[in-house]
C-alpha cells in the first residue's frame, strides 16, 4: 500500500455567501491547485464532499460538472455523500485512491450551499438522516443532541457551565481564524443566557447554518516533496458506523464509531492519544466535543469536562482542540466541514496557520455523521 501525502489545501470564507454550491467547490478547487502547484490535467480523481446540494438547491451531478469548470477532464469524477461526515468520508476516498495506486494525484473538494434555506427548511433536510421511524416522530438531531447532554450532566456530576466554556473556547478561537463564520468572543454568561433549543443546550451550544468550500491534494508520499517543501502524511484513517436508532445504543454517551474509528487510525499511525498535539473535533453541539475526547481517549469516561475546566483544551493547552475554531465558530458548511477540519489539522502540521498556530507534529481530526451514525478519523503528521 503506497504512503499518501497531503501536498496542498485551500479554504473558502465561510458563512452567509452569494455564490451557489458548483461557484463554492471551483473557489476551493482553484485555490487547492494553486497551492499544491499542480495543473488541472495532472488530476487522475477528483472527488466532492456533498451531502445535499440536490436537496437543498435542485444541483445534482456537481462533480462532472467541476471537472469542467476547472479544465480537469478527463478526470475520473464521484461524489462522496455520508451525511454531515461527507468531509471525513472524502477524505477516506482520496487516500484509498492513492493508496491503492489507482490514482498519482486526487484532489479532494467539499462544499454546501445551505443558508438561502429558512432554518426549518435546513433543519428538515438535516433531520432525514435520523431513522424514518424517528424522523416520522419529529425527532432531530438538536433533540438527540439535548438529552445526551442531560443524561450526560446527571450521570458524571458535570457542570452545566463545562458546556458554556467548549463554546467560549471555541468562539475565542475563532476569532483567530480569518475563515470562521463568527469572529467574535462570547463569555460564560451570555451563553447561558441565551435562549433554549433543546433542554438544557441553547443558542450557544449548537453551530450555524453555513455555506462554504474547502479542498485537499493528495499524491504518494513519495513524491510529495517534489511539490512541497513541507507537507503531510496521512499515517493513520478509519472509519466506522454505529446504531441508526439512537436509543438502541447500550450507553448513549459513548459513540461506537468515534471508539472504533479511532482504534483503526491509531494503530495504522503506530500512534497513541498521547502523541496526538492537536485536534479537530465535530462540536455540531458542544457536548459532542466531551463525547469524541472520551471516545478517542484524549479523557477518561465521564471527565471530559474536567479537561475543559482545567484549559487542557485551550489554544495553549496540553492538547489544543479546534484551533479553527470548530464548527461551533467556523461554521458547518455539511459536506465542507470534514474537509475544513483536514485543511486545519495540515496547516497547523506544517505550520502555516498562523497566531492560532500551535507546536504540532502530529494532529487528528474527527469527523461525525449524525449523532454518530458514522464516523471517519484520520492522523496526519507534518513533513518539514
Amino acid at each position: 500500500m503506497t504512503d499518501v501525502a497531503v501536498i496542498g489545501a485551500s479554504m473558502t470564507k465561510f458563512g452567509q455567501r452569494d455564490e451557489w454550491v458548483l461557484e463554492l467547490l471551483s473557489q476551493a478547487g482553484e485555490q487547492c491547485l494553486e497551492d499544491a502547484g499542480v495543473t488541472p490535467d495532472e488530476l487522475d480523481h477528483l472527488y466532492v464532499s456533498n451531502m445535499a446540494s440536490g436537496e437543498f438547491e435542485g444541483q445534482t451531478g456537481v462533480p462532472n460538472a467541476l471537472a469542467h469548470d476547472l479544465a480537469a477532464m478527463p478526470a475520473y469524477t464521484q461524489r462522496v455523500d455520508q451525511t454531515s461526515s461527507s468531509g471525513g468520508a472524502g477524505i477516506y476516498a482520496a487516500w484509498q485512491s492513492v493508496a491503492s495506486g489507482a490514482s498519482e494525484m486526487t484532489m479532494l473538494v467539499g462544499g454546501e450551499k445551505m443558508t438561502h434555506c429558512t432554518t426549518g427548511e435546513s433543519t428538515d433536510v438535516i433531520a432525514s438522516i435520523t431513522h424514518p421511524v424517528e424522523y416520522k416522530q419529529g425527532v432531530t438531531l438538536p433533540s438527540f443532541a439535548g438529552l445526551t447532554a442531560r443524561l450526560y450532566l446527571d450521570t458524571f456530576d458535570a457542570p452545566r457551565e463545562s458546556l458554556a466554556k467548549v463554546a467560549v473556547k471555541n468562539h475565542e478561537n475563532g476569532t483567530r481564524n480569518p475563515h470562521a463564520q463568527f469572529q467574535k468572543e462570547i463569555d460564560v454568561e451570555t451563553a447561558l443566557d441565551s435562549p433554549m433549543i433543546a433542554d438544557p443546550l441553547r443558542l450557544y451550544d449548537f453551530c450555524p447554518i453555513t455555506d462554504g468550500s474547502a479542498a485537499l491534494m493528495f499524491c504518494p508520499a513519495d513524491v510529495a516533496d517534489q511539490y512541497a517543501d513541507e507537507y503531510a502524511v496521512i499515517s493513520g484513517i478509519g472509519g466506522a458506523t454505529d446504531t441508526h436508532v439512537v436509543h438502541e445504543r447500550a450507553d448513549p454517551t459513548t459513540m461506537g464509531g468515534v471508539v472504533e474509528s479511532g482504534k483503526q487510525a491509531y494503530e495504522m499511525a503506530g500512534l497513541g492519544p498521547d502523541d496526538i498535539d492537536v485536534a479537530e473535533l465535530h462540536d455540531m453541539f458542544t457536548i459532542l466535543e466531551f463525547l469524541q475526547m472520551e471516545g478517542l481517549d484524549f479523557a477518561p469516561k465521564g471527565e471530559a469536562w474536567k479537561e475543559m475546566d482545567e484549559g487542557t483544551t485551550e489554544i495553549d493547552g496540553e492538547l489544543p482542540i479546534n484551533t479553527s475554531g470548530g464548527l461551533k465558530s467556523k461554521g458547518h458548511p455539511l459536506g465542507a466541514s470534514g474537509v475544513a477540519q483536514g485543511y486545519e489539522i495540515y496547516k497547523q502540521v506544517v505550520g502555516e496557520t498562523g497566531d492560532r498556530q500551535v507546536d504540532a507534529d502530529a494532529g487528528l481530526a474527527c469527523n461525525v455523521g449524525g449523532f454518530g451514525n458514522c464516523v471517519t478519523t484520520a492522523i496526519l503528521e507534518g513533513r518539514r
